[in-house]
């Protein structure tokens, strides 16, 4: 019995993706409590790696497969983006910013004689980031897969109205915007690479 080549190919590329894709979030789940560079880089070079071989090799997986890279690829795009988004913040502030509780940021307010004491407690801004950004990402990864890349802008407008009112702070600010990117970023070349694969 021969085996179409076609049929061949599109076995080797499903089988392809789901070690990939597996191996990426086997690797992003165990560096979640503490971020290291290397398994986040072997796991964004596997991502990188499949996107790359999915874009040269268009080859159709059949739909049982595909269903099972779609929601492996939004688990990786969901979990992932908290590791690689943690490591990023942690290269770009030098760790000068220290981590809250609730997933947010520990700020100082700022010492006006008289209002405000040198000794204040800081407070804790920005929390739940950690949670937010796990839906935000679950929610570009499902937008992208579907093909309603639109969502995307929802999402970060809903982001932004929630978080305006704690972004006075420069800190804030740049912990805002650099993790919404990081975070972005990894979702949309995750769920991209799930839409090219299946679709």
């Amino acid at each position: 019995m021969v085996v179409p080549p076609d049929v061949l190919m599109a076995a080797a590329m499903s089988l392809f993706l789901f070690v990939a894709l597996g191996a990426a979030l086997v690797l992003v789940v165990l560096s979640t409590k503490r971020p290291r560079e290397i398994p986040l880089l072997v796991a964004g070079g596997l991502v990188v790696l499949a996107l790359f071989v999915v874009v040269v090799v268009p080859v159709n997986v059949p739909t049982v497969v595909a269903v099972v890279i779609a929601l492996l690829g939004t688990a990786l795009a969901a979990a992932g983006g908290s590791p690689v988004t943690r490591r990023v913040l942690e290269v770009a502030t030098h760790g000068r910013v220290p981590e809250g509780d609730n997933g947010g940021i520990m700020l100082r307010p700022v010492t006006v004689p008289g209002l405000v004491a040198e000794d204040a407690p800081a407070r804790e801004v920005l929390r739940g980031g950690t949670t937010i950004g796990y839906l935000e990402r679950l929610g570009v990864a499902i937008a992208i897969v579907v093909g309603f890349p639109e969502a995307i802008a929802v999402v970060v407008a809903i982001k932004g109205i929630g978080r305006f009112s704690e972004l006075a702070a420069a800190e804030a600010r740049e912990r805002f915007i650099i993790g919404t990117l990081a975070s972005l970023l990894w979702a949309c070349v995750v769920g991209g690479l799930v839409r090219l694969a299946i679709w």
